[in-house]
C-alpha cells in the first residue's frame, strides 16, 4: 500500500480518537515537505480546526503525536504552524520498495471487460502527399495517449480516418495520367506516398502556369488583374479535368475508380512503411470514401426530429445560438455535405462498430471551434459521448530554419526527418565512443533506438497545447532533459545488472530488519520519486498530458544519476546496503522503461 493511503488512514483514525468525529478520506490533505523542512511528508492540518476547536499548531501536535504512537510508517514528526510534518520510517520505506519491486507494471492499472472503452483518432492523412512534420506530432501524441489511457485502466481503440477522396486526389491522379507515363513505385524506386505527392506538385506547377498564361490573356481584353486571375483560376483547363474526374469518381465511373484504387493503395503502402518506422499503428481504418454520405442520412433523421431547420434554398443548418455560437451548414443546397457531416458519419460508424464510452479526437489547434460544434450536434443526435468528446488539441511544430530537406520546400518530410534523426543519433554515438566493441548491426540499431528516442522524446515533453520548434540538434544529447539522456541512463543500470549476474556467489535476498536503519536521504528521496510514478499516470490521463510522463522520466532519471554519483552498488562491502541499491537501480530501470513505453520510446540494453 501506498504510504500516503497509510497516512491517511491513519490521520482519519486519529481525528475520530481525538475528537470524536468521522471525516471524510477528501479532507486529509498530503503533500511532500518541502526542502527546507524536516520530514517526507506534510500534513495540512486547518480542515480539522473547526473539529478540533484549537490552534492549528495544537492541532497539529495532537495529530502528531497520535501518528507517532499508533502508525508504524511515522518514525517523528515536527509542526510548523498549521503544517504537520512527517519523517517516514526507514521499514515503511522499505516495504513501498518491496512492493514496487513485486509489480512489473508498477503504477498502472489492468483493464477488464467492464472497463471503459476509449476511442482516440490520430493521424488523419490525405493520400495526395506523404506524412510530415506536422503529422509526426500527431501520430506521436496519439500513439502515447493511447498508452497512457490503456495505463489507468481502459479499453482503447486506435482509430484513423483516411481522407482519400475530394478534388485535391483528383488532381493527383490526372498529373499522373498526363505526365507519368507509366511510373510506378517499383518503376521510380520511390516510395508510393512520395510518389503520388510528387505528381500533385507537378499538378499545381502546371495549374499555376495556365492560370498566369490565362489572366495575361484575359487582361489584355480588358480585364482588370483581380478579376482576370480569377476567371482563370475557374476556366483553367487542368481544374476544369479535375472536377470531371470528381464528378465521374462520384458516378462510380469503372476506369477512374480503378485509377483512384490504384493509386491509394501505392499511398497506402508508403503510409504503413512510415508508421511502421514511427512505432505507431491503428486498431480500425476509417475511409472518408466509406464515411461521406453516412452523416447525410444522420442529418436527415435529426431533421425529422426538428432538431435542424432546412432554409429557402433546400440547405439544411443546425441553430447553435442558444449555446453562444452561430448557425452551421450541414448540407449544402444541392443536397452535398459537408465536412461537419461526414464527421457526423464517421461518428455514427463508428458507434455502430464499437460501444464507445469517451470519444479522443487529436486533431491541432485550429479545428477548436470545429470540434466545439460537432460535440454540441452529436450530443443533439443521442450519442452518449458527444457532449463529452475530447479535441485533444494541439500546436503547430516547426524547425528553427522553418524547413530541413523537403520534396515541396515548404513543409518537412516525415520519412527524411526520421533518416536524419538516426543518422545524426550514430555520428553523435561514434563521436562519443558509445559504440566501441559493438557490430556493425548493433550500431545502427542503437542509433535507430536513440534517434527516435531523441525525437520522440523532445516532441512529447513539450505541453502539446503549444507551438514549439524542433531541434534535431539539441533533441540528440546525452545530457540533460532528452531522450537519450534516459536512454544512456537505463543502459548504464542494465550494465550494473549484467555485472553483478557475473559476481561469484553475489547475493541478492539478505533479510533486512524492519528497525535497520540503513537508507540514506538520497535513497529515500529515489524511493519516493520511484512511489510518484502511479500519481504521475494518473494524472496524464486524467489532463491528456504525455508530457507529463516525459518529465516525470527526466525528474526520475535526475534523481538517479544524483544518488548513483555519490553511492556505489556493486562495490558497496555491506551486503545489506548492496542489496537494496541494487534493488532501486533495477526499478528505477523498470519504471523508466515502462514510462518511456508509455510514449512509445524504445530504451536500449547498451549504449
Amino acid at each position: 500500500m501506498k504510504i500516503e493511503s497509510v497516512i491517511s488512514s491513519s490521520v482519519i483514525e486519529a481525528i475520530k480518537a481525538l475528537y470524536g468525529q468521522d471525516v471524510e478520506p477528501k479532507m486529509v490533505q498530503i503533500q511532500k515537505t518541502k526542502q527546507e523542512f524536516e520530514g517526507n511528508l506534510t500534513v495540512v492540518v486547518f480542515p480539522f480546526l473547526k473539529i478540533s476547536r484549537k490552534k492549528p499548531e495544537d492541532t497539529a501536535q495532537d495529530i502528531g503525536q497520535f501518528l507517532q504512537e499508533n502508525c508504524k510508517a511515522v518514525a517523528s514528526y515536527n509542526v510548523v504552524k498549521g503544517f504537520l510534518n512527517l519523517v517516514i520510517s526507514q521499514a515503511a520505506w522499505l516495504g513501498l520498495l518491496n512492493d514496487i519491486d513485486n509489480d512489473p507494471k508498477y503504477g498502472e492499472k489492468k483493464a477488464d471487460d467492464n472497463s471503459p472503452l476509449v476511442m482516440i483518432e490520430y493521424s488523419s492523412p490525405n493520400t495526395n502527399k506523404p506524412l510530415h512534420l506536422g503529422h509526426v506530432r500527431n501520430n506521436l501524441l496519439g500513439w502515447s495517449l493511447a498508452q497512457i489511457m490503456e495505463a489507468n485502466g481502459n479499453r482503447v481503440v486506435k482509430t484513423n480516418i483516411v481522407n482519400d477522396r475530394g478534388i485535391h486526389i483528383c488532381k493527383s491522379m490526372l498529373a499522373w495520367l498526363k505526365y507519368g507515363n507509366g511510373e510506378t513505385p517499383e518503376s521510380s524506386g520511390k516510395k508510393g506516398d512520395h510518389l503520388i505527392g510528387d505528381y500533385y506538385v507537378a499538378f499545381d506547377k502546371h495549374y499555376r502556369e495556365e492560370v498566369k498564361q490565362l489572366t495575361a490573356r484575359f487582361m489584355a481584353e480588358g480585364m482588370g488583374e483581380e478579376e482576370a486571375e480569377k476567371k482563370a483560376k475557374e476556366e483553367a483547363p487542368l481544374i476544369k479535368e479535375a472536377h470531371e474526374m470528381l464528378v465521374k469518381w462520384e458516378q462510380n465511373d469503372p476506369e477512374v475508380r480503378a485509377l483512384w484504387e490504384k493509386m491509394n493503395n501505392w499511398v497506402y503502402a508508403g503510409f504503413d512503411e512510415t508508421y511502421k518506422a514511427l512505432g505507431v499503428g491503428f486498431d480500425k481504418i476509417y475511409y472518408e470514401s466509406q464515411t461521406y454520405l453516412k452523416g447525410k442520412a444522420k442529418v436527415e433523421e435529426g431533421l425529422a426530429k426538428g432538431l435542424f431547420e432546412r432554409h429557402e434554398d433546400n440547405s439544411v443548418w443546425a441553430d447553435l445560438t442558444n449555446e453562444g455560437l452561430d448557425q452551421k451548414l450541414l448540407l449544402r443546397s444541392d443536397g452535398t455535405s459537408v465536412y461537419m457531416t461526414q464527421d457526423i458519419g464517421t461518428a455514427e460508424m463508428r458507434f455502430k462498430d464499437f460501444p464507445i464510452d469517451k470519444m479522443i479526437y487529436v486533431v491541432g489547434n485550429e479545428q477548436n471551434y470545429h470540434f466545439q460544434v460537432l460535440s454540441i450536434l452529436l450530443d443533439r443526435l443521442g450519442f452518449k459521448w458527444g457532449k463529452e468528446l475530447v479535441h485533444f488539441s494541439y500546436g503547430m511544430v516547426e524547425l528553427p530554419n522553418g524547413k530541413m530537406k523537403s520534396r515541396e520546400g515548404t513543409v518537412v518530410d516525415a520519412d527524411d526527418l526520421i533518416a536524419t534523426m538516426i543518422a545524426n543519433a550514430k555520428q553523435t554515438s561514434e563521436e562519443l565512443g558509445k559504440f566501441a566493441d559493438m557490430t556493425d548491426e548493433e550500431r545502427s540499431e542503437i542509433a535507430r533506438i536513440v534517434g527516435l528516442g531523441a525525437l520522440k522524446y523532445f516532441i512529447l515533453k513539450v505541453d502539446a497545447r503549444k507551438n514549439m520548434l524542433f531541434n534535431p540538434e539539441e533533441s540528440i544529447d546525452f545530457n540533460g532533459n532528452t531522450g537519450p539522456f534516459i536512454q544512456y541512463t537505463y543502459a548504464r543500470i542494465r550494465s550494473i545488472m549484467r555485472k553483478a549476474a557475473e559476481i561469484e556467489g553475489y547475493d541478492k535476498t539478505v533479510v533486512i530488519a524492519d528497525n535497520e536503519e540503513i537508507l540514506s536521504q538520497k535513497e529515500i528521496n529515489l524511493i519516493q520519486k520511484m512511489s510518484d510514478f502511479s500519481a504521475a499516470v494518473e494524472q496524464a490521463g486524467k489532463d491528456y498530458s504525455p508530457s507529463g510522463i516525459a518529465n516525470y522520466c527526466y525528474e526520475l532519471t535526475k534523481e538517479f544519476n544524483q544518488f548513483y554519483h555519490d553511492f556505489s552498488i556493486l562495490k558497496e562491502e555491506d551486503d545489506k546496503k548492496r542489496v537494496v541499491r541494487f534493488c532501486l537501480a533495477a526499478n528505477v530501470a523498470k519504471i523508466i522503461k515502462n514510462a518511456m513505453a508509455l510514449l512509445g520510446i524504445e530504451v536500449p540494453e547498451r549504449m
